[in-house]
């Protein structure tokens, strides 16, 4: 198992989960580093998703596993 849970980009930390055998990263950390400061990551990729599935995409969120990940504040994101 791999002990560190953060990666870093551009100085800004990206929360990991080590998850058979793999990385997975926050998709909201990521969000956050690519788009504007004052603009909310988890209200951005919400609205993508919509978008995508308004262009055709339907299997947005089905592709995309979601993992239990410590929350900044210290509490487990559901």
């Amino acid at each position: 198992m791999q002990e560190n849970k953060l990666a870093l980009f551009e100085e800004k930390e990206i929360r990991r989960e080590w998850y058979k055998d793999d990385w997975y990263f926050s998709v909201i950390d990521v969000v956050e580093v690519l788009i504007d400061n004052n603009k909310r990551p988890r209200k951005y990729w919400s609205d993508l998703k919509q978008k995508l599935i308004l262009e055709g995409f339907i299997e947005v969120s089905e592709k995309i596993g979601q993992l239990k990940m410590m929350a900044k504040d210290g509490k487990i994101n559901r």
